[in-house]
């Protein structure tokens, strides 16, 4: 069986979108915590629309905000449209009594396979990119895309893509020796084989890239930012929202507790779904699947969770502090497993 993940880079057009997005709601909770941020944004070229709702206390200078993150990312003289408005009060009368923001489903997912608890080939296509990037390398840019095909048959790396903007002072057979070493690196710190198939920049060149070639929206890049295709996607988008949003606080503890249970040995893979009614605290229905790995059963493991975990919206953002999260630190290369959150 050969399974496909891909990842995508900082200077990706959606991922820069997903960048403006979190970095409106770390600004709103950093300085009100009762702040609700539902924010989408939309770039082409050197325009960027920011469109959606927010609540907040908070003043804030929407034009600097979107400066400080594409800025490091080579672009200037950007225009901003500022398409904002307030939340809805009828969703806010839900979620102030401590409902959920939103009616939906969201799936965690963990696998024993990596020390991540994430899927191989996503960890490797993610692993690669932020090699890539941590180079600094003057004449490669910040948009690329890595993609891992991997036989779990015969655990071995198929095929190897990489396709990374580059400067047009840069010779094709450099570049592909530079990334040729990053992937080499990343094989290896996973002790893979080595003799996979290698493909980089398959076009021969990529010179113009982000906004300038591709459109860019929040929220496209959802499984990329979650387990690389391993597991089921409720549809919503993380990046733009406030943790009262299940789309996102509920998808991070499904998460949460889809690890507790590989890690502490209940099975070897475990995907957990939560579903939730707008406005009501408690969620409509929990369902686990072990693929087979486990001695339990999914009604046994639903009543653990159920007696474990506080899986209202304010149960969740207590027990993981999601009012004290540097959002913007999650956007980029999956938002799990990052050190530096809860």
């Amino acid at each position: 069986m050969i399974t496909t993940s891909e990842q995508v880079s900082v200077g990706h057009p959606d991922k820069i979108c997903d960048q403006i997005s979190d970095a409106i709601v770390t600004e709103c909770l950093k300085f009100d915590k009762s702040s609700r941020v539902a924010v989408e944004t939309l770039i082409k070229d050197n325009q960027v629309v920011v469109a959606g709702e927010i609540s907040t206390r908070h003043y804030f200078n929407l034009e600097n905000i979107v400066r400080q993150v594409v800025e490091p990312l080579g672009m200037k003289n950007v225009r901003v449209t500022n398409l904002l408005g307030l939340q809805s009060s009828d969703i806010s009368q839900g979620v102030d009594i401590g409902g959920a923001g939103d009616q939906g489903m969201m799936f965690g997912y963990a696998t024993d396979e990596t020390p991540k608890y994430l899927p191989l080939p996503y960890v490797l296509a993610t692993r690669v990119l932020e090699k890539l990037m941590s180079l600094g390398h003057p004449l490669l840019g910040k948009d690329a895309k890595a993609q891992v095909s991997y036989d779990y048959d015969n655990k071995r790396i198929v095929t190897f893509l990489v396709s990374i903007q580059h400067s047009d002072k840069i010779t094709i057979e450099n570049l592909r020796a530079i990334v040729k070493e990053s992937m080499m690196k990343v094989a290896k710190q996973y002790r893979q084989n080595l003799d996979f198939n290698i493909l980089v920049n398959p076009t021969g060149r990529f010179v113009l890239g982000g906004s300038y070639t591709d459109a860019g929206v929040t929220g496209r890049k959802i499984i990329a930012d979650t387990y690389g295709g391993f597991a089921h996607h409720g549809g919503g988008a993380f990046s733009g929202k406030d943790p009262s949003k299940v789309d996102r606080s509920g998808a991070y503890m499904a998460r949460k507790i889809a690890k507790d249970i590989v890690r502490e040995g209940y099975a070897k893979r475990c995907e957990v779904q939560l579903a939730y009614a707008i406005g009501v605290a408690e969620p409509v229905s929990i369902h686990v699947e072990t693929f087979g790995t486990s001695n339990y059963t999914s009604k046994q493991l639903v009543g653990m969770i159920r007696e474990r975990y506080d899986l209202t919206p304010k149960g969740i953002i207590k027990e993981l502090d999601f009012l004290n999260v540097d959002y913007t630190q999650s956007t980029c290369f999956g938002h799990f497993t990052k050190p530096t959150l809860p």
